[in-house]
């Protein structure tokens, strides 16, 4: 239970709070928590829960918010298409986010674990808020674990899994939606499961995977599975900002006692704190603990009690260990802020520039092989080229070529090469250039990729013809 999984204030730091000595898993049953942060972090998560549901059906020129199509290779990231030609932007985009997140962490610690991540966010604010309704708050909750299963213990457990296995499935059409677009995902609710066996099976598979992390595994997923907890020690430092316990103020701790004198810190050890952390720490134990995800539902709670024995707030607070020990006043802009804030704007700026000068079509463009050069009765010479375009954008392009850099002619063999929406045009096409052009067996030679008068993108390739 939450009230005693820690066993002695000095070993905190060699297990986890939810395994016991034996091993075992230690079940969490937090007390509901109420306050002015908690209170804010609702309003942070039903924004970014609104959020989450609507990004499928937001379309920027006509392409998804946002779709990570991994089976495809196919990405759209803010209405704008990446191909696996552009990987070098998305490993670009994927640094500067996870410096961005460092250099968040440096400053403010786990704050997005426990007000942004979408696994806190599903778990409080959704499932544990249904479990808190439905079974009653922790005290409720540990009496219904103990008690034998009768009517009352199934109709509570059985009405909480089918909410739970409902929302489960909602969650998972919605992440389908951002890998195969919500436009598929509407094709697999009308035509049927038979015809779409593989995204039908996706979408149980994930059901399963979700109602099991919010109904069983629960915290475990921040403490032991996500890295993003045990790499914090490297990326916290003492002027990181964090939930922590003022030990200045609050030791030694006592009980509160009418009548008599106080000498003991503020800290009257109620174990409000314990009571309603979801992962089933004592924050007194000093910060920077693996399991504190910064929810700030012991501020809340300490809060609380200060209130009502007539103690200045604060007594736990976001603040850095410098802060607590020294009294110093907190310093955003130090050394390595300022240095991680430099390299991430230096990337940001690559990034954007790599952005703006993206061509909307790429194409590559490549000598047929086995072919020789051919000499046509006016003494051209030709070549035969295959080419190969993908669109990155969302609307279809009739294509035609052009030489850059040569006098000569091409003449595609064939239909019109139209380039369809997020999609690949192939053809076949001849290149004739006078032989006085060439500058040996091998020329160089830059074709245009037009979209009426607009040219798209370019390519470079061999020519081969006679040697001098």
């Amino acid at each position: 239970m939450a009230s005693k999984i820690q066993t002695a204030p000095d070993d905190f730091r060699d297990h986890i709070a939810t395994v016991d000595e034996q091993g075992k898993r230690v079940l969490v049953y937090p007390k509901k928590p109420k306050g002015k942060l908690y209170n804010y972090r609702k309003y942070v998560s039903y924004f970014l829960l609104a959020l989450l549901f609507a990004g499928p059906f937001i379309k920027i020129n006509g392409l998804p918010l946002l779709m990570l199509n991994v089976v495809e290779r196919k990405f759209v990231i803010f209405g704008v298409l990446f191909w696996p030609q552009d990987f070098f932007i998305l490993v670009l985009g994927f640094l500067a986010l996870v410096l961005f997140i460092i250099l968040f962490t440096v400053v403010f610690g786990r704050i997005f674990c426990g007000w942004i991540c979408p696994q806190t966010i599903f778990m409080e604010m959704v499932f544990r808020r249904i479990e808190y309704a439905i079974e009653g708050d922790y005290t409720k909750q540990k009496a219904l674990a103990k008690m034998p299963w009768n009517a009352e213990k199934i109709l509570k457990k059985g009405s909480k899994a089918a909410v739970f296995l409902l929302i489960s499935f909602l969650i998972a059409n919605i992440f389908l939606a951002y890998i195969i677009g919500i436009d598929e995902l509407k094709k697999i609710a009308t035509e049927g499961p038979a015809n779409h066996l593989a995204g039908f099976g996706a979408l149980l598979a994930f059901t399963g995977v979700f109602y099991w992390v919010f109904a069983s595994f629960r915290e475990q997923v921040c403490t032991i599975v996500c890295p993003y907890g045990r790499l914090q020690g490297v990326m916290q430092d003492k002027k990181t900002v964090v939930v922590a316990y003022d030990y200045g103020r609050g030791e030694p701790r006592g009980k509160l006692r009418k009548n008599q004198e106080r000498t003991e810190g503020d800290c009257i050890d109620c174990r409000q704190c314990v009571q309603v952390c979801p992962t089933g720490i004592d924050i007194r134990n000093g910060a920077q603990q693996l399991e504190c995800i910064n929810c700030t539902a012991c501020i809340d709670a300490c809060n609380d009690i200060m209130r009502m024995v007539d103690k200045p707030e604060g007594l736990i607070r976001y603040e850095s260990e410098e802060g607590i020990a020294e009294g110093r006043k907190w310093r955003f802009f130090t050394s390595r802020v300022m240095g991680y804030t430099a390299v991430l704007v230096v990337l940001l700026t690559v990034l954007t520039t790599l952005l703006l000068t993206r061509d909307a079509a790429e194409a590559t463009i490549l000598r047929t092989p086995g072919q020789l050069y051919q000499q046509t009765e006016q003494g051209q010479i030709k070549n035969l080229y295959n080419i190969s375009v993908i669109n990155k954008t969302n609307y279809d392009m009739p294509l035609t070529l052009k030489l850059l850099d040569k006098e000569g002619t091409i003449k595609l063999i064939g239909s019109e090469l139209v380039l369809p929406a997020q999609g690949i045009a192939e053809g076949v096409f001849f290149t004739e250039i006078p032989r006085n052009q060439l500058t040996g067996l091998n020329s160089e030679i830059e074709i245009g990729v037009y979209h009426g008068d607009k040219l798209i993108t370019t390519q470079d390739t061999k020519f081969l013809g006679p040697a001098k």
